[in-house]
């Protein structure tokens, strides 16, 4: 049975479902030999190329769902590769065979927290699309005099260059005078959007973390560098959400030591990796 292309890739992991359809957009995708556009459908058997590459597409029922939490650090870019060679958020994750890790939405470099990724491109596209509202917290500090009508505007909504948007939820968490911390939660994920907002009410953003995505929170003993896989009961919890049908595989092996020695082990492994590239990088001014 014949699907469309930018599902069939995306489930193939070798992206999110937006990024093939921009991949198609720019004329970087064809189909035994001709160049594909958006609509176009391809069969199981059908050669499938991506900037030259040929693709190994897998059928539904061969794809093993996994799904990551990331705890991203300030500093690190969303990106596979940079050409100036800072460091990405991909640079830390467990390399796996015939997949890839998929990002589910971005955090823009001076951004930390929750960052989720999956092999399978369907469930990314659908915890992003707009469609299914799933919700993102973030704290913030807000740099500035809060008036009680700015926090009103933000949630009755308030107009950026791409369109009306608000925060369905404010919370004040702490900090006093113009140094103070707000739980704001939002159901799409638009570029900068949080820090935006307040930018329309001449308001600051010093510190951002996402802290929630959907029903997954930050875990207070992730640090930051560090990653953990979802079981695979909660990768169904996490498809149910969407309405994708659940997972019968998992890749997670179940760790009977103590979750203070879990997490003593993950701390050491981030450690590990800082100093690997502090010492590529020096190597790198060097030269």
């Amino acid at each position: 049975m014949s699907e469309k292309i930018q599902k069939v890739l995306a489930r193939s992991g070798v992206g999110s479902r937006r990024k093939m359809e921009e991949l198609i957009q720019a004329g970087k995708v064809s189909v035994d030999g001709k160049i594909a556009t958006l609509g176009d459908r391809a069969e199981a058997d059908q050669v499938i190329r991506v900037e030259g590459r040929i693709i190994a597409t897998k059928a539904e029922e061969d794809v093993v769902c996994r799904v990551l939490m990331y705890h991203k650090p300030e500093g690190e870019l969303c990106t596979r590769f940079d050409s100036d060679g800072r460091a990405t958020v991909f640079d830390r994750l467990p390399r796996i065979l015939g997949s890839r890790w998929i990002a589910v939405g971005r955090l823009d470099i001076n951004t930390a927290g929750l960052l989720l990724f999956t092999t399978d491109g369907e469930l990314a596209n659908r915890m992003m699309h707009p469609s299914h509202e799933i919700e993102r917290e973030y704290a913030v500090r807000v740099f500035g005099e809060i008036e009680d009508d700015m926090l009103a505007r933000l949630k009755e909504g308030v107009q950026l260059e791409d369109g009306m948007a608000s925060f369905s939820k404010i919370k004040k968490s702490g900090g006093e005078g113009i140094n103070e911390w707000f739980n704001v939660t939002l159901s799409e994920g638009r570029n900068r959007e949080v820090r935006r907002l307040w930018e329309s009410q001449g308001m600051q953003v010093s510190r951002l973390i996402r802290v929630r995505y959907g029903q997954l929170n930050l875990p207070k003993s992730l640090p930051k560098g560090g990653w953990m896989e979802l079981p695979l009961k909660e990768v169904n919890a996490l498809r149910s959400s969407v309405n994708l049908a659940p997972e019968t595989e998992t890749k997670v092996k179940v760790d009977k030591r103590p979750a203070r020695t879990q997490n003593t082990r993950i701390r050491r492994s981030v450690k590990k990796h800082q100093m690997k590239q502090n010492s590529e990088r020096k190597k790198a001014r060097n030269r």
